[in-house]
């Protein structure tokens, strides 16, 4: 599922600007199908423009019926009436998704017998001090298990020790979810820790969710802002 949302604060219309040739969502979708790893794979969005774009490409599109604050909600709302086990978000702006990260994150549920993990998500190393304090760079610590401890725009662990070698992880935006904790996520109010970072994977930690994060070495290129678009355009060169 590939939540696809027209409007965006830091760069407006951003999945639907030209990536050789292609509008990004389009990018993004068909990087998902060629990895031939999911049965099906749909754009959920709430624009008309981005349905009928995914559509015209050949592509299997769902409009949102409500408005949503976020991507979980739209994926929700879609998935409710579907026979389906584990259900996987790409984000709509990386094109540049990798087959392997996703496989990493797939098999996390094929390992966990118990079925005790609730979701699984990516992380990458990060040792760019800018990136490291940037705001829209969403960090994530975990324990000696990889278990998500917590999300944070903020650098996390803030580095008071000076003697000790800190390791920064940047949160990408890639999930994998077992259906009944995304319809729980759905149907939980949002609480202070989320609605103050603005980060929704924080919803799941706060109600007790277990996150499972893998580590890879694929960062690929988030498209947040046109100066991001430049450089996705230069890469698919």
């Amino acid at each position: 599922m590939i939540p696809a949302r027209y409007a965006a604060s830091r760069f407006p219309a951003k999945l639907m600007q030209d990536l050789s040739g292609k509008p990004v969502i389009v990018r993004t979708y068909q990087a998902a199908v060629q990895t031939q790893l999911f049965d099906e794979v749909y754009v959920v969005t709430d624009s008309n423009v981005i349905y009928d774009t995914i559509k015209q490409a050949g592509g299997k599109a769902i409009m949102s019926l409500k408005e949503h604050d976020c991507g979980s909600d739209r994926i929700a709302e879609a998935v409710t009436n579907m026979n389906v086990d584990i259900i996987v978000n790409v984000q709509g702006d990386e094109p540049f998704t990798d087959k392997e990260s996703l496989k990493g994150v797939l098999n996390v549920f094929r390992n966990d017998a118990k079925k005790e993990i609730d979701l699984a998500s990516l992380m990458v190393l990060i040792t760019d001090k800018e990136e490291i304090e940037n705001p829209n760079t969403v960090k994530v610590i975990v324990d000696n298990r990889n278990f998500a401890l917590y999300f944070s725009r903020s650098p996390i662990p803030y580095p008071r020790a000076t003697d000790v070698e800190n390791r920064y992880y940047k949160h990408k935006g890639i999930y994998a979810f077992r259906k009944s904790a995304l319809i729980d996520f759905q149907r939980l109010p949002m609480l202070p820790l989320e609605a103050t970072e603005k980060i929704e994977a924080i919803r799941y930690l706060e109600y007790g969710k277990k996150i499972k994060m893998v580590e890879t070495t694929v960062s690929g290129i988030e498209i947040d802002t046109p100066e991001d678009l430049k450089r996705a355009q230069e890469a698919w060169k």
